[in-house]
């Protein structure tokens, strides 16, 4: 039996534009989507008229059902015959949605709910979520109802290889191609960890013969897997957060792995997964390695 989809509704607009998405997810997988609020003081927003310590005086039960029901309604416009669940659970977004993620195919979140700051573009739950999740984060944003090709950040890292058969799987749901992109810089040395600042690469041929050749590797045992999926490789020698962002204006999905090649051991989520999150043009999925998981 598929796992079902799960999506952190909050209320907001963000939350529910990520139902509205979950709600096709879950359909394009022919999973349950299942609802869920997490209901925690001091973080839920309790609506005028009570005293905050004592929510339920504040009629805070009718300003959740009222939440999900909206969002179920907003799910069915979306896909009318899905199944769908609710769940109100007591605790921190956080560390709610990140439990769902142990029996879920997939976690969606919006790119910024309540609480969140004006200035930040990210909520910290997406965040959180892509670094600590046990299963794949997708965070809804840039631009709406995108189209094109799923994008795959390609750079060889054990996540990396994760986000390979993940984005090959997305595009045979959606019945759409697969760009696999792989950026270099010549301060790359090789496939496995980067140069010392010093050791500035000048043969660029080589490398770009190499990164290619690496590419073709790591895609191969999916296109065997997964024919019907059409495939453009495109290696390209550029730095690799703006390269990636400006691909994902022609994508319907950016699929990267959670910390690439080079990140500092310490660190869940790498610098240029976060830098998507904040910054890419389409809906970013994010996948962890085994070794991370």
């Amino acid at each position: 039996m598929t796992k079902p989809v799960v999506v952190g509704v909050d209320g907001s607009p963000s939350s529910l534009d990520a139902v509205e998405v979950a709600a096709r997810e879950a359909g394009l997988r022919g999973a349950e989507l299942r609802l869920v609020h997490a209901f925690g003081w001091p973080a839920v927003h309790l609506p005028p008229g009570g005293p905050p310590w004592n929510p339920a005086a504040a009629g805070a039960r009718e300003m959740v059902d009222g939440t999900l029901v909206q969002a179920e309604r907003r799910a069915r416009e979306a896909v009318p015959e899905l199944a769908v669940t609710r769940e109100v659970a007591a605790g921190e977004p956080l560390m709610v949605l990140e439990i769902e993620s142990h029996t879920a195919s997939l976690v969606v979140v919006g790119s910024r709910g309540l609480g969140g700051f004006g200035g930040l573009l990210l909520g910290s739950t997406g965040v959180h979520l892509s670094a600590h999740g046990r299963c794949p984060v997708l965070v809804v944003r840039g631009r709406p109802d995108p189209d094109g090709p799923v994008l795959l950040a390609s750079d060889g890292s054990p996540a990396g290889e994760a986000a390979v058969g993940l984005a090959f799987d997305e595009a045979s749901l959606r019945g759409a191609d697969l760009l696999a992109l792989r950026v270099w810089n010549t301060w790359s040395d090789d496939a496995g960890e980067p140069a010392h600042p010093l050791d500035v690469v000048t043969d660029a041929g080589r490398l770009q013969a190499l990164e290619e050749r690496l590419l073709e590797e790591s895609l191969r045992p999916w296109r065997e897997r997964r024919p019907e999926v059409g495939v453009e490789r495109r290696v390209v020698r550029s730095r690799v957060r703006p390269a990636l962002i400006e691909a994902s204006g022609g994508a319907q999905l950016l699929v990267a792995g959670a910390r690439g090649r080079g990140g500092f051991t310490g660190l869940l989520l790498g610098s240029v997964s976060q830098a998507l999150l904040h910054h890419a043009h389409c809906p970013v999925t994010v996948v962890r390695g085994p070794a991370e998981s």
